[in-house]
Formats: structure tokens, sequence, C-alpha cells
């Protein structure tokens, strides 16, 4: 089946094509960091707007780079939430109206869903799996027994990993996106220079929480400010990172341990930061489990990662327009829908 995948849930306008859910043919995203790095951060009202003027020629541009036209596609896939409402409706729309156009059956896909499968378009990872989608706006937890198939372990219970990345950088003075410059920093810096906490590592759950964590980086850096110098913010860095990692790393072998799991997936645009890389190939070998991490094209917010559960869904005819974008849209609910269709 040849999908057609859109996907505007943040500030990435992006198009994809994808053939039998596993091969992609083309991947178009369209950023606006440099346009949200003025505010130092997203703004949803100029996201909506920058997604209104870049998806016509995304689209078209998706198709191109696939040979391909709107008349082969046999599916659109779209995301319908979770996100920023306005951004999403961009996608919806466009959606809608192309699939009403052209006589295409359309399916509503979850973006955390798709991130979750996405390594599924470079290697096959049998299920179940756990799965740990870590991102700007999630931090969650997940025991995967198939497409359609999810229970959630834990999420974070304030700030996402990667929110507490850009909220950090911006107390540091660091360039938004946070995430990545600190990355790059903490790689010249010492881990072990400031013993920050690892908020709710033994508290016995799976659940997540960032805002203390940020809240003592910002106590340490009004103790001592010397800290934001070029010669010392490596190792504030460092050590801010190391917090992270260690805290993401130590509940995913926990769910690891709980499901009697023995695959791992770590998804979402957290998951190119190096420091957990490393520390989750640590894992690997200490608990005699396997990783998996996609590429880092496939980590970020991307259109083609919507290809693995449109494809699912579009053969079982689990298609339709009677849908609207939604911000909010846990996993667990697909599962229920999914059970309870004639």
């Amino acid at each position: 089946m040849l999908l057609l995948c859109i996907e505007t849930s943040c500030d990435e306008t992006a198009a994809a094509v994808v053939r039998d859910g596993r091969t992609v043919l083309s991947s178009v995203v369209a950023s606006q960091i440099d346009i949200h790095a003025e505010y130092g951060g997203v703004v949803p009202e100029i996201a909506s707007r920058k997604h209104l003027e870049s998806i016509d020629f995304v689209v078209e541009q998706a198709l191109n780079e696939a040979g391909t036209a709107i008349e082969d596609m046999e599916g659109i896939v779209v995301t319908r939430g979770p996100g920023l409402i306005g951004a999403l409706l961009v996608g919806v729309c466009t959606a809608k109206g192309l699939a009403i156009g052209r006589g295409i059956p359309l399916v509503a896909v979850n973006h955390i869903e798709a991130h979750l499968l996405a390594i599924l378009l470079e290697q096959e990872v049998a299920f179940p799996f756990v799965a740990l989608v870590v991102s700007g706006g999630h931090t969650h937890l997940y025991e995967v027994r198939g497409v359609g198939q999810y229970r959630t372990l834990g999420q974070t219970i304030d700030d996402a990993a990667g929110e507490a990345f850009d909220k950090v950088g911006k107390l540091m003075g660091i360039p938004y996106p946070g995430g990545a410059h600190i990355d790059r920093l903490a790689g010249q810096g010492n881990p072990r220079a400031i013993s920050f906490p690892r908020p709710l590592l033994h508290d016995g759950s799976l659940n997540f929480s960032f805002s203390g964590l940020k809240t003592a980086v910002m106590t340490h850096l009004r103790r001592h400010p010397e800290y934001a110098s070029q010669a010392l913010l490596p190792d504030l860095c460092a050590s801010f990172q190391e917090a992270v990692c260690q805290v993401l790393t130590g509940k995913a072998a926990s769910a690891l341990e709980r499901t009697g799991c023995s695959r791992l997936v770590v998804a979402g645009g957290v998951a190119c930061n190096s420091g957990l890389r490393s520390a989750m190939k640590n894992l690997a070998e200490k608990k005699g489990v396997s990783v998996y991490f996609p590429s880092p094209g496939l980590c970020a917010d991307n259109a083609a990662m919507l290809g693995v559960p449109g494809d699912f869904y579009h053969e079982r005819g689990i298609t339709g327009l009677g849908f609207d974008a939604v911000p909010n849209w846990p996993l667990d609910t697909i599962s229920t829908e999914l059970e309870t269709r004639p």
C-alpha cells in the first residue's frame, strides 16, 4: 500500500510517502526552529500560521521526491494528536481535503504511537517490547504488545525531559533549542562536577519528574554564577545531562524487569542525545537486553513514522473522516477503541 503521511503536531511541517508501512520513498520536514528561537520556545499561534504557509509545498515536495502523484496514493495518514491544537488542525484539514477530493481512505494516527513504532522503518523488533518515548512534550514508558496494543507504565508528572533541557538551556544562556547545545557542551565537561538530584529515581514508581532538577540548576547558578562562564559551563551541562540520563535509564531498567521484556525501544527527539544513547548501551550490556534507537531523522518529528501504524490500520479498514484533532490522546485508549470495534 502506498501512503501519503502528514504530520503537523508542533513546529515541524512534514510529509512523507511510505510503501507497505516499511519503505520510505520520501520524507520532507520544514522546521520552524529559527523562527521560534527568537522567543525561546514554540509559540503556538506562530506555529499554526507557518504550517498553513508550508503544508501545500511540503506535501507536493514529498510526492515529487517519491516520484509519485496524489493519484497514486492508496491511503492518507495524518497525526490527529496529541499536540498543539492549532497546528494539528492544519494537518487534519489538509488530509481530509485530499481524502474527500480524491476519494482516498484516511487514517488518523497518534503522534506518540508513531514515534515508538518508527524503529520498524529501519529494523524489525519483535513484540512485546518496552518503549521509552522522550521528547520536548512527552516522557512516557509503555509496554508494547503489538500495533494498537499499548499499556502505560509510567509518565512525567510535570516537565518532560526535552522541556527540561530547553528550560535549563535558557537558564544557562544557551540558544533555543537547548538540548542539542547542552549535549555538545556536556561532551567537554565532567559529569560528576556537580551533584544534582535524581528525582523519583528510587520512589518505586515508573513515573518521572524533572521540574525539581530544573530548579536545582537555577539554584546552583544563583549561588555559583561563575558556572555560566565559558570555562565551567561544560561541567554544568555534563552534570545536568548525567542526572537526566541516569533517571531515564533507571526507570527503563525497572520497566524491563517488571514486564519481563528483554527489548527496549528509545524514541522521540531526546533519543538523539549522545549521553542517553551511551547510558542505554551500558544498560544493555549490564542487563543483557537489547536496546534500539531510530536514526536521528526518525527520532525528531517527521511524517514517515506515521506509515507504520497507518499501514496497519488501513489494511484493517480502520479509516474514516469522523474525527477531530485532539490536543490530548492517551495511547491506552487506542487499545480500548480497537477492542470495542465490531
